[in-house]
This record gives structure tokens, C-alpha cells and sequence, in this order.
């Protein structure tokens, strides 16, 4: 198996054939949520209240396992174009490791912690009983997580992105079949409640992380795993947490965003409050082609600079921000054409659908523009320069935003806080692009250089 092809396809059949198979799976992932919430709901509104009181733990999680994982995507492809060997195994052999310890550390953490965490946002017993009913199996499941997630860009950092797709959509299609056979016990499989929807989300994460191993064990890809290379090597390990540190925290922010503006639009109405959650769950669905893209180019990026191809780092930046910015276009269109459709996906309140379409009119002017952002950081992740990135996240979820949005809100109500996403998307849009280009100049200068 050889990673050349990173360095010698044209482009755009490149980046596409690298984005695709992760837009896919991210749309299956985010359809499995939606029909495991769905499920949850069916059991009793206290179960679904219980499963929004763990999401941001469960959101933590994730934000570790994804984050690390994407410093390893940026270390392996980033050797492998450097035609490092010894250092990509190292790379993708202690990163495997070090995920696996992860995982084992946030479940003892997690389950010991979750009756006080669970204390500081709800005195009901009941919700206490069905919040832990369900943690206390699926945090069982975190070391299987976080080594799933490694092996999965492991796989992308070797542009094996189909590969990744088969075993993200195995584990999820078992998590959507399973949830409402063992929630309300269908056939042989007894009623569970909330703990069958923690068993099955579970199972459908088993399944991915055996989907990888039987893959390796069967393809042997190029980057092995190995005792051989377990011997911590500190450039290394600085390299992957580099990275997955400041992803980390990209992943993070926006759960304290929402917490924040939460609190401001509370004093409206609870219906802006409905809104704005409304508002995130179709941002899921807008950004996912956009995300998928940036998740493509991680690895193009790492190798091709790794590889010292210079010229083809830049024009991967600029096909990627094109296609981004096309995409989110898409999204402004639909945005002003169909605002009530998308709204009514979620509510059939005539009074909030209004104010829902007044709030994704104003923050849909800003989507186009924030390609940009988006784009500038993906790109810095796959350049190993996770911190540049971070500070461009520090943008776009806390530095401007929640500022802008107090002040606004201040002049013209609700209004103002949607008008925040707007103005922010704007500045960050701009720092971002100085940003990128200030990191980036010692290239560009090299490509002029006679």
C-alpha cells in the first residue's frame, strides 16, 4: 500500500475522493444520534432530560478521544510524507497506547464523578436514578472509544478514508438496529430502558473498534503496530499532544458557548432558548460537508508538507476553502428559501418556527464567510500547528462572540445575539486569514524563490 498518491493525483479528485467517504460517515453519525435521542424520547421525557444532563460529559469524551486522535492523524501522515518510518510507527503505536490509557482514566473519572456532576444540575431523584442507569454502562464503553477513534485516524492518516467509512457506518448502523430492540425489549432482548440505549450505543462502538482490528489484521497497512515502537520517543508524543491538545479544546468550546448564551437568552424567553438549540441542531447538518472536507485535507496537508511539496499544500488550502465556501453558500440559499421547513423539523409552534426563522436569517449571512475560518483552521491542524488553530477557536466560540452578544443584546434583544454569530464570523474570518498567512510565509517565500 503506498501514501504516493497524496503527492502525484490531480487535486480536486484528490480532496474529493478524501472528503467524501468522511462526509458519509459523519452523516450517519449524526443520523444515529438524532434516532438514539429519538428512541430515548419514546421511553419517558425524564429519560431524554437525563440524557441532555450527561451530554456534555459524554460530549467531553469525545472531544478527548476525536482531539488526541487528530494530533496522531497529523504526526503519522506528517512522517510518512517526511518518509520517516520508524517514526510514523512510533506515532501510530503510542498514540493506540496512550489513547487506550485515556480512555481507561476518563471512565474511572467519569463513573466515580457523575453523582456530583449530576448534583449541581438537578435535586430530582429519579432523574439522578435514570442519568446514572445510563453511565454508569455507557462510560464502561470509553477505552473502547478512544481506541476506536485512534485506529480511525490512523486509517485517514494513510488516506484510507473508505476504510474508516465501512467501520464507522458498521458500528452505527448496529447502534440504530440495537437501540430499539434492547430499549424496548423486541424479540429475545429484554426491556432496558435508558441502560438498553447505554448497551447498544456500547455494542455499535465494540463493532467499530473489532471492524478496524480485523481491517488491520487482514490489509496490513504500511504504519504497524508494534512492541518494537512502544518505547516512548518525546518528539513524538510532543508532536501528537501539540496538536491534540489545542483540537481538544476546539472541540470543547462551543459546549461552553451554549452554556453561556443560554444564561443571556434565558432572560428573554425560553424560546429563544428552544431556538437556539434548534439552531444547533441544524448547524449539524450545514457544517457536515464542510467538516467532512477538513476532515480530508488533515492528513493531505501533514503529508504533502512533510514531503516538502510546498506548492501542492497551497493549492490543497485554496480547492478546500473554494469547496468550502460553495458549500456554505448552499447553506444561506436554503436558509432564506426554506427557513420555516427547517425549523418545523424540530417544532410546530407557530411563535417560536417565527422566531426561529428571523434568528437563521441573520446568522446565515454569516456562513459564507465562515469558510474561511474554518478552513484556515483545519489546514494549521494538518500543518502541526495546533495552537494557532486553538487561538482561531478561542475566536469564533468565546473571545468575540459572548462578548458581542452581551452588548447586543443589550441594544436590540434576542436580535442582538444572533447577530453576534454574524459579526463574529466576520472577525474571525479575518484573523484567521492573517493568521494562516503569517504561519504559512516561509513557504509561500520558498515558492518565490528562484
Amino acid at each position: 500500500m503506498d501514501q504516493t498518491f497524496m503527492k502525484e493525483k490531480k487535486i480536486l479528485p484528490l480532496v474529493l475522493s478524501m472528503a467524501l467517504p468522511m462526509v458519509i460517515s459523519m452523516a450517519v453519525n449524526s443520523l444515529y444520534n438524532i434516532i438514539d435521542s429519538y428512541f430515548v424520547a419514546r421511553v419517558s421525557e425524564d429519560a431524554m432530560t437525563a440524557l441532555a444532563l450527561v451530554f456534555p460529559v459524554q460530549n467531553m469524551i469525545n472531544a478527548i478521544a476525536i482531539g488526541f486522535g487528530i494530533g496522531m492523524n497529523a504526526g503519522i501522515a506528517f512522517y510518512l510524507g517526511a518518509n520517516e518510518q520508524e517514526r510514523a510507527e512510533r506515532a501510530a503505536t503510542q498514540g493506540v497506547f496512550l489513547s487506550f490509557l485515556h480512555g481507561l482514566f476518563l471512565m474511572v473519572i467519569c463513573i466515580a464523578g457523575m453523582p456530583l456532576f449530576l448534583k449541581i444540575f438537578s435535586a430530582s431523584r429519579e432523574l439522578t436514578e435514570l442519568a446514572l442507569a445510563y453511565t454508569n454502562r455507557a462510560f464502561l464503553f470509553a477505552p473502547v472509544i478512544t481506541s476506536g477513534l485512534a485506529f480511525e485516524k490512523i486509517f485517514q492518516s494513510m488516506g484510507k478514508m473508505k476504510a474508516t467509512m465501512f467501520c464507522m457506518m458498521c458500528g452505527c448502523i448496529a447502534n440504530i438496529i440495537l437501540d430499539p430492540l434492547m430499549i424496548f425489549g423486541i424479540g429475545f432482548f429484554p426491556a432496558m430502558g435508558i441502560a438498553g440505549a447505554a448497551y447498544a450505543t456500547g455494542i455499535g462502538q465494540c463493532i467499530t473498534l473489532a471492524s478496524y482490528l480485523l481491517l488491520y489484521a487482514l490489509r496490513r497497512p504500511p504504519v504497524k503496530i508494534s512492541l518494537e515502537s512502544i518505547r516512548p520517543d518525546s518528539t513524538v508524543i510532543k508532536r501528537m499532544y501539540s496538536v491534540g491538545i489545542s483540537a481538544t479544546l476546539n472541540l470543547a468550546l462551543p459546549s461552553l458557548q451554549i452554556s453561556i448564551l443560554n444564561g443571556l437568552l434565558a432572560a428573554f424567553s425560553e424560546k429563544y432558548v428552544l431556538v437556539l438549540g434548534v439552531y444547533y441542531k441544524l448547524q449539524t447538518f450545514i457544517y457536515l460537508s464542510a467538516n467532512g472536507i477538513i476532515q480530508g485535507i488533515r492528513p493531505l496537508m501533514s503529508y504533502n508538507f512533510g514531503a516538502g511539496e510546498h506548492g501542492r499544500v497551497k493549492k490543497i488550502f485554496h480547492t478546500s476553502l473554494a469547496m468550502n465556501m460553495g458549500i456554505m453558500l448552499l447553506g444561506t440559499v436554503l436558509s432564506w428559501i426554506i427557513p420555516e421547513n427547517l425549523i418545523g423539523l424540530f417544532t410546530d409552534n407557530p411563535e417560536t418556527i417565527t422566531i426561529g426563522v428571523a434568528a437563521l436569517h441573520i446568522i446565515s449571512l454569516g456562513f459564507v464567510i465562515s469558510a474561511v475560518s474554518i478552513t484556515c483552521s483545519g489546514a494549521l491542524e494538518g500543518l502541526g500547528k495546533g495552537y494557532q488553530s486553538l487561538f482561531i477557536s478561542l475566536l469564533r466560540y468565546v473571545a468575540v462572540i459572548l462578548p458581542a452578544s452581551y452588548f447586543f443584546s443589550r441594544f436590540a434583544g434576542a436580535d442582538g445575539i444572533w447577530a453576534a454569530f454574524c459579526f463574529t464570523e466576520f472577525v474571525s474570518a479575518l484573523f484567521s486569514f492573517l493568521i494562516y498567512r503569517k504561519e504559512t510565509a516561509p513557504v509561500t517565500a520558498s515558492l518565490d524563490t528562484p
